[in-house]
């Protein structure tokens, strides 16, 4: 296709997304790649500068993963939690608002974007509980876990968002919580920019992973589903087509459109600028979910 044509078949879209909201929830594969992480914050930088408000809520498992292997905790992922004790948190602290933020909002700066920094600490942005214990089948024997200070969102107050969104800036935000009492609980990413989505109203959400959306079978890139409903997609989960860390992003996706969102996308954010594409082509790169 001709440039000019690629532009002409963008403008519809810029101008249905002109002065919407749009939450980008960036996996950590993503991140991990200096390639496609560059690509991703090129991205959310143009479209702040036309007139798109973006929030960026970013993950960091594989980061974390390997320090945690670097001081010799093992990491466990159950169900595409993380299972999160006393040393764990504090590594997932220090990855996710030490070393993959504050790098995000350096590289949003180098591109003429203005980045700042939040976590569920500020300004109460999120508070959570800690999760009950979780059921897993082992070897046939179902068994209860305790996933440690690991957190489910009780309450968002966007307040800090809306302030900072404001002034021009995108908020970087750290899937970290805060309890009543102060302590802080690790939350699945896509968890959060789900329910981040919700209450500001967004019109999008865009979860940014490693593969190219839902594929009925992961190995045929031609099994994906272009577009499905959340009932379509519980039918999925029932299957065992949705399973293991696709399950949470499905779940915030689903749970996102229930709440007011207009779609959610799932898209591979290793595919040098899947965000644009997504959003303004016809033809579309990943999966999106949506009412119908």
């Amino acid at each position: 296709m001709k440039r000019e044509n690629i532009l002409v078949e963008a403008l519809p879209y810029i101008r249905n997304l002109h002065g919407s909201k749009i939450v980008v929830k960036c996996g950590g594969h993503a991140i991990v790649n200096e390639e496609s992480m560059e690509n991703i914050i090129k991205d959310i930088v143009l479209l702040r500068y036309i007139g798109v408000e973006t929030i960026l809520v970013h993950g960091g498992g594989p980061e974390i993963s390997r320090v945690m292997n670097e001081l010799g905790i093992k990491p466990q992922i159950v169900d595409g939690l993380r299972v999160t004790d006393e040393r764990t948190m504090e590594v997932v602290r220090m990855v996710l608002i030490g070393n993959v933020g504050t790098e995000l909002v350096s590289k949003i700066g180098s591109y003429g974007g203005k980045g700042i920094g939040l976590s569920g600490k500020d300004g109460r942005l999120f508070t959570a509980k800690k999760k009950g214990k979780k059921k897993v089948v082992v070897e046939d024997v179902e068994k209860e876990i305790d996933l440690g200070y690991v957190g489910e969102i009780e309450s968002v107050d966007p307040e800090m968002i809306d302030v900072v969104s404001s002034k021009g800036y995108i908020p970087v935000i750290s899937p970290i919580a805060v309890d009543e009492e102060g302590r802080s609980l690790n939350v699945n990413a896509d968890t959060v920019a789900g329910e981040i989505a919700i209450s500001i109203g967004a019109k999008k959400l865009m979860m940014m992973t490693n593969v190219d959306g839902v594929m009925r079978d992961p190995e045929d890139k031609e099994t994906i589903f272009s577009k499905m409903t959340p009932e379509y997609a519980e039918d999925l989960k029932k299957e065992g087509v949705i399973e293991g860390g696709m399950i949470p992003k499905v779940d915030s996706c689903v749970r996102a459109v229930e709440g007011g969102v207009e779609k959610t996308h799932i898209i591979n954010g290793e595919k040098p600028h899947s965000l644009l594409l997504e959003l303004f082509t016809d033809e579309g790169v990943g999966t999106m979910i949506h009412k119908g």
